[in-house]
């Protein structure tokens, strides 16, 4: 099993938390690759509604 850095976990789980209202329950009984995906598509969309160019997405870099 691959230990994930729990810095990343709090980074992903306040991410949508803020932007999707769920609770820490919520985000935190997705696997990482659940919860990276929602990250992703969260700010794609975020970036998409503000129309900002194309720059780089810190979810991507995982």
């Amino acid at each position: 099993m691959a230990v994930y850095p729990a810095e990343k976990i709090y980074e992903e789980a306040a991410f949508l938390g803020y932007y999707l209202h769920w609770s820490r329950e919520e985000v935190l009984s997705m696997n990482h690759l659940e919860r990276l995906r929602w990250c992703r598509e969260v700010s794609r969309i975020n970036s998409q509604l503000n129309n900002e160019e194309k720059r780089e997405n810190i979810f991507e870099q995982i």
